[in-house]
């Protein structure tokens, strides 16, 4: 397994897959390398490629919003990352073998960072960590424990812009996170009151 730096720029350098002829930037993540909670997205929109950093412009301010009510920070107590690190073209769902071209970068960002919680972040996320026929509008919220992770799906930030009839389950979401925080994050205090 490689350290964090050498993984970092082995990942930036990446040209393993087609996505690498159109980005600007290999989105590699943001936050905290030590944290015990992960957030894993799909994979960088046009502003995450144009800044570097996944979950900015609208969809990102809604996700630190949300995350800021619970007391989490992408600066402070979690680490954020994507399933693929390039921008698919028109923000399309990543393919097959793209995806499988960039696994190791996370499958290596998890097994350094050995967080406690992982959030997928939308479906792609559900499907590809949690189960192939995961269903968000379905499942979210569910908790399951894979290799002594505690892993929850639930939707985009984006498909909450869109429809913000989901905002509730969303919130209901964020609440149970909290509480599995409280329950096996021994670094992560949260406040009791919101």
């Amino acid at each position: 397994m490689m350290d964090w730096e050498s993984l970092r720029d082995t990942a930036l350098h990446c040209t393993a897959c087609k996505l690498c002829q159109g980005r600007h930037h290999v989105v590699f993540g943001v936050g905290n390398p030590k944290a015990e909670i992960m957030f894993i997205g799909e994979g960088p929109g046009q502003h995450e490629d144009e800044q570097g950093e996944p979950f900015v412009g609208r969809s990102g301010q809604l996700m630190d919003k949300m995350l800021h009510y619970i007391d989490l920070d992408r600066s402070r107590n979690i680490y954020i990352a994507n399933i693929v690190k390039c921008r698919p073209p028109q923000n399309r769902d990543p393919e097959q073998e793209e995806i499988a071209a960039c696994m190791g970068y996370l499958r290596n960002q998890v097994a350094l960072i050995r967080p406690k919680i992982i959030v997928c972040v939308g479906r792609i996320a559900a499907m590809t960590l949690i189960q192939p026929d995961y269903k968000v509008t379905r499942q979210h919220g569910e908790w399951i424990q894979k290799n002594g992770v505690w892993m929850m799906g639930t939707f985009h930030p984006a498909a909450l812009l869109r429809d913000p009839a989901r905002r509730p389950d969303a919130f209901e979401d964020l609440m149970s996170l909290r509480e599995k925080v409280r329950a096996v994050c021994e670094h992560t205090p949260l406040p009791e009151k919101l």
